[in-house]
């Protein structure tokens, strides 16, 4: 490989380039607004937190709901509860939420969440809520469930 002033000097100005482009990365700052909200909640309910989507966008906020169905349910059954008490079973994302931030308030079991298997409909999420683990499950199998509102 021969080694020219040319070439040099063509690498030179790409660093330059890529130098420059690095320290405006480093110092634009980024603004996050959140809707202003007033969430009201029943008797027992917790807030979870913003619920946001892959570029750190506010979707919605998310409340974890009181009642619990008093049973193990399979999927169908928890997400058919969820609905009569005016709620839905949570997403993957929002498990971790729920983790996260109203683990004192979850029954440490695996609970149900609204997201069917992408390689295999009869499979669903659940997460653990004593160590926040996902995985998938037969729709058939009981689980726990829980309920949120979304704002």
């Amino acid at each position: 490989m021969s080694v020219t002033i040319e070439a040099i000097q063509a690498r030179q100005t790409e660093l330059a380039a890529m130098i420059q482009a690095f320290q405006e990365q480093a110092t634009s700052v980024t603004c996050i607004e959140i809707e202003e909200a007033t969430i009201e909640l029943q008797p027992g309910e917790r807030y979870a937190g913003a619920v946001l989507d892959e570029d750190g966008d506010h979707m919605h906020h998310l409340v974890l709901m009181a009642q619990r169905p008093g049973k193990k349910l399979n999927w169908q059954a928890a997400m058919d509860w969820a609905q009569s008490i005016g709620g839905s079973l949570p997403s993957r994302q929002e498990q971790a939420l729920l983790f996260a931030n109203c683990k004192p308030h979850l029954e440490g079991v695996w609970h149900w969440s609204s997201q069917t298997h992408e390689d295999d409909a009869s499979f669903a999420w659940d997460c653990d809520f004593i160590n926040g683990t996902q995985d998938d499950n037969h729709k058939l199998n009981e689980l726990s469930a829980v309920a949120v509102r979304r704002v």
